[in-house]
């Protein structure tokens, strides 16, 4: 019967939680998107092959694109149930093994007024990201050119 009740506290405080964090779903409006940072141990050119075929994928961005000269990778809007979003990634080869990832994914909801930019994403669902990516990143080394 106790470990009922136990059961029965640990369910309701848990919904609890869950119900006070959907209001905050992207209700944060920002000016700027959000950029995140990481260092893989790979060339340039591998790493914006990965970041590329991670938005594809992931179907984060159309019309992916890779600017080796200006070392990008940018997409176009996807929309969806009035929000839409799109992925930059910046690069820096930092030295002959190092390159550092700018990450920032822009997000935005259709407002009467237009659209708005909103934070959904917060640091944890970067690093799944740049998670993925490294994974990606180490298939794209595996493969022979």
């Amino acid at each position: 019967m106790i470990n009922k009740i136990i059961n029965l506290f640990f369910y309701v405080i848990l919904l609890m939680g869950v119900i006070s964090c959907a209001n905050h779903f992207g209700s944060v409006v920002i000016a700027q998107p959000d950029k995140h940072t990481r260092i893989y141990e790979a060339k340039e050119r591998v790493v914006l092959k990965a970041i590329a075929g991670v938005l594809k994928e992931k179907n984060i961005g159309r019309n992916v694109t890779i600017d080796q000269k200006n070392h990008r990778v940018d997409s176009d809007y996807v929309e969806s149930e009035g929000w839409r979003t799109k992925t930059s990634a910046d690069l820096k080869q930092l030295n002959w093994k190092e390159c550092e990832v700018i990450l920032a994914v822009t997000t935005e909801k259709k407002t009467a007024g237009g659209w708005e930019m909103r934070r959904v994403l917060e640091k944890e669902q970067y690093d799944n990201f740049f998670n993925v990516i490294d994974l990606r990143i180490y298939e794209e080394m595996s493969r022979v050119d």
